[in-house]
């Protein structure tokens, strides 16, 4: 994780052939080129997505590495979508290496060598080439085994997270058209009384039609208890019906709303299950259960971390989980002049995310933490206004993270407070 771009540049020797790979969707082009950047080779090689066409590309290597006097070779190839991770693993299989270029650098690289903005698939393979030679490229990272299969968790629970809230929102959409009175009356749309309710009467008028006694006894079948579920409830959902402003529907509407509540209960029934299994496979991480010993923390923020950064041994220090989340401090100077400074952005946008959400929960319930947000915001010296001020809790939790993950200390809040006046030294605004 620590590579300088001298210690990449160093990696191409003489012995070492360059290979740049244009990724496609079915179809991959390639070109060979040596440590000075001359090309092995005349026409560009295409290759099919499948182990065939994989098993080629690797004869067609091997068989140029020989002729040129080659011993090691180097692949570069940009990061397109997910079509790159089976040749990413098919090549790490063939004990040979894969780096990856950034394709904003491919972007304005490209016009170096005919001042031509265009793209194609026979050039792309030698700017991607050019840039391995020079250095530019970063190691992908396939997490395996247990992180492997929690990042796989999360991104499923994020998807059915965003699917449970779009059925939602279409739920009382449809409710304040045909029913708005019932979202005054219920402080949560899918109350259970309330949705036994719609299931049997969706209209206002079906609903005084049950009256009631008929309200009362669709709860006792469902053997509901408590205090949503009284009398008064039941005349309180009658006579909100009974001056009801919604538009009246027929077969059609009600089962629209049919269908809409089918479709929550099948994505709230899939959210309880990916957190059941989230759950078993995050506790098997070392020491995460002292994670969850801080306030204001809880396991889909614990997730969402090591979903993003997999195994955080690999990683020397917390400062590069901090760049790698594109919370690094940037600033554009020259001369006399000074820029502002700011984060990055360049690194996981999810893990950046994910450190910025959990802010709200740990300044809202972490006295520790929010002693350290409330002195960056109130001190003399180079006072942070409010969001740059959760940006440096935020690296203040990494390094928690960090420390807890790698060497197994135990939370320690005295030590939090301790160490504020040495952290504010180290984050500028």
């Amino acid at each position: 994780m620590n590579y300088t771009q001298n210690a990449k540049i160093e990696q191409v020797t003489d012995a070492t052939m360059v290979v740049g790979v244009d990724i496609g969707s079915q179809l991959h082009y390639a070109r060979a080129f040596d440590n000075r950047g001359r090309e092995l080779t005349k026409k560009v090689f295409s290759f099919q997505n499948d182990i065939e066409g994989f098993n080629s590309f690797n004869a067609w290597m091997e068989k140029l590495m020989s002729g040129n006097g080659k011993t090691d070779v180097l692949i570069g190839c940009e990061p397109t979508g997910h079509y790159w991770f089976a040749l990413a693993r098919y090549v790490e299989d063939h004990q040979k290496k894969l780096v990856m270029v950034n394709p904003f650098s491919v972007k304005k690289i490209k016009e170096l060598d005919d001042n031509s903005p265009k793209k194609n698939d026979a050039k792309d393979p030698k700017t991607i080439a050019k840039l391995v030679v020079d250095g530019r490229y970063s190691i992908p990272y396939m997490p395996d085994g247990i992180y492997a299969e929690i990042r796989d968790l999360v991104y499923s629970r994020d998807r059915i997270m965003k699917q449970h809230n779009i059925a939602a929102n279409r739920i009382q959409r449809w409710l304040a058209i045909h029913f708005p009175e019932y979202l005054g009356i219920y402080n949560k749309f899918d109350a259970t009384s309330g949705l036994a309710v719609l299931e049997k009467a969706p209209m206002p008028k079906d609903v005084m039609a049950l009256g009631v006694d008929g309200i009362r006894k669709i709860w006792h079948e469902k053997k509901l208890r408590g205090r949503g579920v009284t009398e008064g409830r039941a005349k309180t959902l009658v006579e909100a019906a009974h001056n009801s402003v919604g538009i009246d529907g027929g077969y059609g509407t009600k089962s629209e709303l049919f269908m809409l509540l089918e479709e929550h209960r099948l994505w709230t029934s899939q959210l309880i299950a990916v957190n059941k299994v989230l759950d078993e496979m995050i506790r098997r991480v070392q020491h995460v259960e002292k994670l969850l010993a801080i306030k204001g923390v809880g396991l889909v923020t614990i997730a969402g971390f090591i979903a993003e950064i997999g195994d955080i041994r690999r990683f020397k220090s917390p400062k590069q989980i901090q760049k790698y989340a594109g919370l690094e401090l940037v600033e554009n100077s020259s001369g006399k002049h000074k820029g502002r400074s700011r984060i990055s952005k360049r690194g996981r946008r999810k893990l950046r995310k994910i450190l910025y959400q959990v802010m709200i929960p740990l300044l809202a319930r972490n006295a520790e933490f929010r002693d350290i947000y409330d002195y960056y915001v109130t001190r003399v010296k180079n006072p942070l206004k409010r969001r740059q001020a959760m940006i440096a809790v935020s690296c203040k939790l990494i390094r928690v993270f960090y420390a807890v993950l790698t060497k197994g200390l135990d939370y320690d809040r005295m030590k939090m407070k301790s160490d504020i006046h040495r952290d504010s030294d180290l984050i500028a605004a």
